[in-house]
């Protein structure tokens, strides 16, 4: 039976806030109504900004480019190296297929990028310079031929480094645009910018929400909740590494949860006296205090059957493994969406530059789905082609058989007419 040493006083939300998609749904009307005249109006209400146009042209880009630090520019390259590299790897795991099932029955599928992709790159207190390397760089390693970018100013600003990295990535047009504006300008376009097929990236819960109604409209990548870390561990790691791996996550809003599983009660005990110390120093503690204190638990489980029950259970975004036998999480967790195996990885460098995408399930969806990659942004469609005319009879005559249970008759007759014409009866 688990002992809880800490728990969460708050109790994660689920779900759409009514009033927050009320406000949604009326600013993407408002967009689709007046387009170009109300982006503008909520760029200058929400965001301060309101530019001659929306669009970065390629001599800003490159003078943009032009004026960051060389060793950035080499961090930069470096972490999209490694993403480039793993996509390129997962890209090639997916190939075309075709299979002759019966004489002259011939069935396939084929993988095809999607024509256009929106890639919503977060600013605010975090401009998050990654997200460009795990959207618009894996879009473009899949094939889609059209990246469209979009990232806010910062404080009437243009986020240097952020453009950068859309710029290296291979973005084909790249906006300075914010929240439901930016968004909701890819996917339903405006005189500005071209609808695109798909929108994806991360962003506080007003994109989410935007991307949640033009879902059907568009495609998107998955459902964006705040972010999530768990960990499993036991004695072969300390408090200290522990507390440093949950802060490290619940900097990232209010309202992340970040979660100890442990069969060390000392370990418990110890992870929590070293929350409270490095809270004292960190420089995001305004924000990873309150996430822990509400949002924060710390769990002793019996054994490491329990623990995994529990974190499947759980369906958590990031899952941290540091134990004597990580192995066995790996072989039997089902539902998480990335998971660190052993104290000398971490989902920073999951977030930042690894090679995995950090765009990754919340809020349980770890439980049917998992996060982006290239994958996302291929359809993989189906052909068929029938050349034996006994065959076609052959799956004819079943076909007509089953239509006539469903009352599907004009389905009957397009199998009827081929078994009359192929199967030597036609008059």
């Amino acid at each position: 039976m688990a002992d809880i040493l800490k728990d969460a006083v708050a109790k994660s939300a689920h779900g759409t806030d009514p009033g927050l998609a009320e406000r949604v749904r009326l600013l993407i009307a408002d967009i689709e109504a007046r387009g170009e005249v109300a982006v503008r109006e909520m760029s200058r209400d929400f965001d301060h900004w309101e530019p001659e146009q929306f669009q970065l042209s390629p001599a800003r880009i490159e003078e943009i480019v032009a004026g960051v630090d060389a060793g950035t520019l080499d961090d930069i390259r470096f972490a999209q190296a490694q993403i480039r590299n793993f996509a390129q790897v997962q890209l090639d795991s997916i190939g075309d297929t075709e299979v002759e099932t019966m004489p002259g029955v011939i069935l396939g599928h084929k993988n095809i990028p999607v024509g256009s992709v929106g890639a919503y790159v977060p600013g605010g207190r975090y401009p998050m310079v990654a997200s460009a390397h795990m959207s618009v760089l894996t879009a473009k390693v899949a094939g889609v031929p059209r990246v469209a970018a979009c990232t806010p100013p910062i404080n009437g600003s243009v986020p240097a480094e952020t453009v950068t990295a859309m710029h290296l990535a291979g973005a084909d047009e790249i906006y300075l645009l914010g929240g439901v504006q930016a968004v909701a300008s890819l996917a339903l376009g405006t005189e500005f910018v071209e609808s695109v097929d798909v929108l994806v990236g991360p962003g506080n819960a007003f994109v989410a929400e935007a991307k949640r109604q033009l879902y059907g409209r568009v495609g998107i990548d998955l459902p964006a909740g705040p972010t999530e870390t768990l960990l499993l561990a036991d004695d072969t790691v300390d408090g200290e590494i522990c507390a440093t791996d949950l802060l490290g996550q619940a900097e990232h809003g209010p309202t992340s949860p970040a979660v100890l599983l442990t069969t060390s009660r000392q370990l418990g005990l110890d992870t929590i006296a070293e929350v409270k110390r490095q809270l004292e120093t960190l420089p995001t503690a305004d924000i990873a205090s309150k996430a822990w204190a509400d949002y924060g638990r710390v769990i002793i489980c019996e054994n490491k059957a329990e623990m995994l029950a529990m974190a499947n259970d759980l369906a958590f975004e990031h899952v941290q493994v540091m134990t004597s036998d990580d192995d066995y999480f790996l072989d039997n967790l089902t539902n998480y969406g990335a998971l660190f195996l052993g104290p000398m990885t971490n989902v920073s460098y999951g977030d930042k530059v690894i090679g995995t995408n950090h765009t990754l399930p919340t809020q349980g969806a770890a439980r049917y789905t998992g996060g982006l990659w290239v994958g996302k942004f291929i359809k993989t469609v189906t052909y068929q082609r029938v050349t034996d005319p006994e065959s076609s009879v052959l799956i004819g005559e079943y076909c007509s058989r089953l239509c006539a249970i469903e009352n599907f008759a004009g389905h009957q007759a397009q199998a009827d007419i081929r078994v009359d014409r192929y199967g030597g009866n036609k008059t």
